[in-house]
């Protein structure tokens, strides 16, 4: 089949928009990855991204599993004519861009797997109809997304209560890390072990020679017996050389593990959610028939990794980092926003505010009189059961989201601890009822927006594309001005909080504490 104007303009425009949108999911899933670390101070925001952006990359270069599922687990292409199947990957772009653009710039962290799944179906369900989609994969993926949830909040909670009743309030605290750090440590890492290589990396052959030789002969409940008994020995020689030092920088340490383990599932994960439809359409143009596979170069995941690394460094990411560290928090004030309905159910379902019944240790400054969001005993936990989610779910070869099984980590831990007793509770509950409405609505917006871009694209063709882009950057336009005035305005509301809380002291911290720290 000869190209036509048409499927040159597509394809063209569907490998362009590939880059973009793998820099905006890169922008908004940021917050996912160094939220924890940031939160906690163990390191500054920069830092934490250039040390993440290289797990990215590495994760991003062993995605190629998860690609097939993304292309066409949803619905199947071959049921399109090549114009409709087309039309639908610009339909996703056209949607993914903007709707991850502008949850972005208002700081609200949004599932860019949940986004994919569900434009694919709107586009798969406008031009193909209901035979096209693949409603037992459909519905395989959404279950995986629903269950990486649940599953990340109930370890969440209950990993972060045992440790903190062990631990106690103070985590740095020598005579504690002493009596307990080791076999928590041990706990943790083990986890992070078998999700990441045995499950996350199993389609490595040399993962999987040294699975098949350990896991398969002896049996997975004494090799986990083994390693932890391995990796607490290893961290109990390492608190007895490094003494006090270690001691209080242990769990910023495993933080940080945690982290590059979520960085790596990341981009092993997620990458597909940008790339598969414009590969998809790359290949029509080249070959002029759908692709049976799609054959992903090293070099090109690599590219990839670097865009999604480049979206991690801009403007917008720190505000969706700024904003998830503020939900979790477990300090007195924070700067969010939440409509006053959420606000509202809020209060209504928060028990009474009670200092005394807080687990989570008081709030209080860095050395640099920074705010300390979390302390490293959760920031760890929050990483290592993300971490281990979603690389357990890549392995299966599941596009599960990032964003619900970090922020289920955030927020299931913040529980264990009662942060919703403390502070700003309302506001903090409040937010994170608009972040589960934002869910359901951004999945509610991708289905539609995508089915009606498709449609008109399929039916004006080349005029068709010209008028959904331009659709598509004036609604972009439109919410980055709405966002930088709501921003300014949250600027304004958190500094009076502070200042009637803090009374004196706020003219100090005002000056030095910023939590949206600029690249």
């Amino acid at each position: 089949m000869e190209p036509t104007l048409f499927m040159y303009s597509a394809g063209i425009i569907a490998v362009a928009m590939l880059v973009w949108d793998t820099i905006e999911v890169g922008r908004n899933d940021a917050a996912n990855i160094v939220n924890a670390v940031f939160g906690a101070r163990v390191l500054r925001r920069r830092t934490a991204v250039y040390i993440a952006g290289v797990a990215v990359i590495l994760g991003a270069c062993a995605a190629s599993p998860v690609m097939e599922t993304a292309r066409k687990g949803i619905f199947d292409p071959e049921q399109l004519s090549l114009r409709d199947a087309l039309s639908v990957y610009l339909g996703v772009y056209l949607t993914d861009t903007v709707l991850l653009y502008s949850f972005s710039a208002f700081g609200m962290p949004v599932s860019t797997t949940a986004g994919l799944v569900f434009s694919l179906l709107g586009g798969g369900l406008a031009l193909g109809g209901i035979g096209a989609v693949h409603w037992g994969k459909t519905s395989e993926v959404i279950t995986a997304i629903i269950f990486s949830i649940l599953i990340t909040g109930l370890a969440g909670f209950a990993v972060q209560r045992v440790f903190r009743t062990v631990i106690g309030q103070d985590c740095e605290n020598p005579k504690q890390v002493y009596k307990h750090g080791a076999w928590i440590a041990g706990f943790l890492l083990t986890g992070l072990v078998y999700f990441i290589l045995m499950k996350g990396m199993k389609n490595v052959a040399f993962i999987n020679t040294v699975r098949t030789n350990t896991f398969d002969v002896w049996g997975a409940p004494l090799v986990l017996i083994v390693l932890w008994t391995v990796f607490t020995v290893v961290v109990e020689a390492i608190l007895l050389i490094g003494k006090d030092r270690a001691a209080r920088r242990l769990f910023s340490g495993l933080a940080i593990v945690g982290m590059l383990a979520i960085a790596f599932a990341f981009g092993q994960n997620d990458l597909c959610n940008s790339t598969s439809p414009g590969l998809a359409s790359w290949l029509i143009l080249r070959h002029g028939e759908i692709a049976h596979q799609i054959p992903v170069p090293t070099w090109l995941l690599f590219s990839c990794g670097i865009l999604l690394f480049l979206g991690m460094t801009t403007q917008n990411a720190q505000r969706v980092t700024r904003a998830e560290v503020n939900t979790g928090s477990q300090g007195d004030v924070v700067r969010l926003y939440a409509p006053a309905w959420c606000i509202t159910l809020a209060k209504l379902i928060m028990p009474h505010k009670d200092d005394h019944k807080v687990l989570a240790p008081e709030p209080h400054l860095t050395e640099n009189h920074k705010l300390q969001h979390y302390d490293s005993l959760r920031a760890a936990v929050i990483t290592s059961i993300s971490g281990s989610t979603i690389a357990f779910a890549s392995g299966l070869g599941l596009p599960v989201s990032t964003t619900y099984v970090a922020f289920a980590a955030v927020v299931a831990s913040g529980y264990a601890d009662r942060i919703f007793l403390r502070g700003d509770a309302h506001l903090k509950l409040g937010r994170t009822i608009w972040v589960i409405c934002g869910w359901l609505l951004s999945a509610c917006i991708a289905a539609l927006a995508t089915a009606t871009f498709a449609k008109t694209i399929s039916l004006a063709g080349t005029v068709g594309i010209a008028l959904c882009l331009a659709v598509n950057l004036t609604v972009r336009h439109r919410m980055k001005k709405r966002a930088d005035a709501q921003e300014e305005r949250l600027i304004r509301e958190a500094a009076e909080r502070k200042k009637a809380v803090l009374g004196e002291r706020f003219q100090t911290l005002s000056a030095t504490d910023h939590d949206d720290e600029r690249m």
